[in-house]
């Protein structure tokens, strides 16, 4: 009996356990070209996610010129193209695959909650070898409109489908350490993907720049 004390480390995915900026950047440029905008760049996007796909539809048509007619027939373009295109540069971040092993080892369930769309999280974690890792999926419209980030109601959804038990979640904005903390739980933020601010000003109770060190940051806690 390992003396662990979380029984479930739960993760966000875009931008935590993948660095998926260049997918969906690409996605959200085939929907921009159909509507006659200009492209934008990977880190120009980075800042516009974390809320959702047709948040970040939202902020970039009304960087390039406001909203269309058409908005809806853009939302699912975006959709179409990212479903076809979902893990063309996508990958796990350095470290993740050996951190997981790690808390498998200890006998700790893991999980993903994230403001994807859930049919979608579970394709790219398919395609990145990790779906099979995980003990529960939860994405932003799994639980119903308004019930996802930076609401606590999908981490604690989460927490439940694992079984329950003390959590902690790995995260990489703002709405990870709202959610994180509307719920009552240890929250990580990872500094190599910081995507609203850098990570320290966030208020996360953690703050890890490799993942090498969240098993032993989680042991000591």
């Amino acid at each position: 009996m390992h003396d662990f004390p979380f029984a479930i480390v739960g993760f966000d995915l875009d931008g935590t356990l993948s660095d998926t900026a260049g997918d969906i950047t690409a996605a959200l440029n085939h929907a921009l070209g159909l509507a006659g905008r200009p492209p934008l760049g990977v880190e120009e996007v980075r800042p516009m996610t974390g809320l959702g796909s047709a948040h970040l539809l939202d902020r970039a048509l009304a960087a390039t010129g406001g909203a269309p007619a058409d908005q809806a027939h853009l939302y699912d373009e975006l959709l179409r193209y990212y479903e076809a295109h979902i893990a063309v540069h996508s990958r796990p971040f350095p470290g993740v695959i050996e951190a997981l092993d790690r808390l498998a080892a200890l006998g700790v369930k893991t999980a993903v909650m994230t403001n994807k769309l859930e049919r979608l999280a579970r394709i790219l974690l398919a395609e990145i070898g990790l779906a099979d890792r995980m003990a529960a999926i939860i994405g932003g419209d799994t639980l119903g409109p308004g019930k996802a980030k930076p609401s606590p109601a999908p981490i604690l959804a989460m927490i439940e489908a694992c079984g329950g038990g003390r959590a902690a979640f790995v995260g990489d904005s703002i709405y990870d350490v709202m959610a994180a903390r509307g719920a009552d739980t240890v929250s990580v933020e990872v500094r190599f993907a910081a995507v609203h601010a850098p990570a320290e000003p966030l208020g996360a109770d953690h703050v890890i720049g490799d993942y090498a060190e969240l098993v032993p940051l989680l042991a000591g806690l």
